[in-house]
């Protein structure tokens, strides 16, 4: 991407689901740089609306949005023309719903990617392409050998043990399916075609404008409901570990693998927080307890189709290649986060809660 005095005759650089909360800081950021952004997203998710309000009254100058699907392939060739870069983030993005619409799944992460990368690959300079995929298409990672203790699970031999990229890939649920798919086509078109494209598996992800649902992101949905006095349900045990990115370091690696990616090019990526921010469900409880003076309430429901019991990052490779770090501790990010449902008076999305399983 385009630097100092170039950054205002600089082509805009597309974000797909640019009013989700991922999108949402990444456009903030870009268009903090006086970089400018197009949008192109459908507005379906609960939350989004107010997202883009927001976006476009810091930034109206820089900002351009085009509603449309990444299903509908002539959308999608609009809003890929004449950019510089695409940052593809929309998606289908919960195990559960892929479970119960397994078609529709597929046609918006696996068919709606084919569309981005063939809109991309007609370019007469086809723009560089960043895609966000998942920790998912390893599967459940049943064989990891785990011990327990009163909060969460370890590796045995090991305290710590991160997954690497040289891990096997395993897709588990239509929705491991269909993300899987979809980042072995965007590592084949740089392959094939010659795009220049990087994919990134991520972990856990949050942040402000967060709007989690109990289908995707946990650590917001956790605190919305906790600040709400509603209950919260923990599927298995709650002892499961994942490793939590805060979402202004997320950015970060979204802006230097945009710098170098010449020399990523092809690759995917293993992203989140690593050993050094990793939680468990039963651990975040005890934060928002301390946050909020008082336990939240809880129940257990039985375990989900494929969740994996233990996923750290090992994100070494991407840091040897290009220097990023986490720099927020997992502690500090929920604490933003925290401040920021308060500040902002986030509501509980009653169209997505579901009854508590038995």
């Amino acid at each position: 991407m385009k630097n100092g005095s170039n950054q205002q005759n600089a082509k805009p650089i597309l974000i797909t689901g640019g009013a989700g909360f991922i999108g949402t800081n990444l456009t903030h950021r870009l268009a903090s740089q006086g970089r400018k952004v197009r949008i192109l997203d459908n507005l379906s998710r609960a939350g989004v609306e107010k997202n883009l309000q927001w976006l476009l009254e810091q930034h109206s100058e820089s900002l351009e949005f085009q509603e449309g699907d990444i299903r509908d392939a002539s959308a999608v060739k609009q809003a890929v023309s004449g950019t510089e870069m695409v940052f593809h983030l929309a998606a289908q993005v919960a195990v559960t719903t892929s479970l119960i619409a397994p078609i529709e799944d597929f046609e918006v992460n696996a068919r709606g990617t084919i569309n981005v990368l063939e809109a991309i690959r007609n370019q007469t300079r086809p723009p560089s392409l960043i895609y966000t995929s998942t920790n998912k298409v390893y599967g459940s990672l049943d064989d990891l050998p785990l011990s327990e203790t009163k909060k969460r699970y370890i590796k045995k031999g090991r305290p710590n043990c991160a997954i690497s990229e040289q891990r096997g890939l395993d897709f588990h649920s239509p929705y491991g399916c269909s993300k899987g798919a979809a980042e072995q086509y965007v590592r084949d078109f740089a392959r094939s075609y010659g795009l220049k494209t990087v994919v990134f598996r991520m972990s856990c992800i949050f942040g402000p404008h967060q709007c989690g649902n109990e289908d995707q992101g946990w650590v917001a949905h956790f605190l919305i409901r906790a600040l709400h006095h509603d209950l919260i349900v923990l599927y298995g045990k709650g002892k499961q570990i994942r490793d939590l990115l805060f979402i202004d370091d997320l950015v970060d690696a979204f802006l230097v693998a945009a710098e170098k990616m010449d020399a990523l090019s092809g690759h995917a990526f293993n992203i989140g927080g690593g050993e050094r921010n990793t939680l468990s469900l039963l651990e975040l409880l005890d934060i928002i307890e301390e946050l909020d003076g008082r336990p939240p309430k809880f129940t257990f429901g039985r375990v989900r189709e494929g969740d994996q019991r233990y996923y750290v990052s090992d994100t070494r490779l991407f840091s040897e290649l290009t220097g990023w770090k986490p720099r927020v501790p997992a502690l500090e990010g929920v604490r933003r986060l925290h401040k920021w449902l308060i500040d902002n008076e986030v509501e509980l999305d009653h169209s997505l809660l579901r009854s508590v399983a038995a």
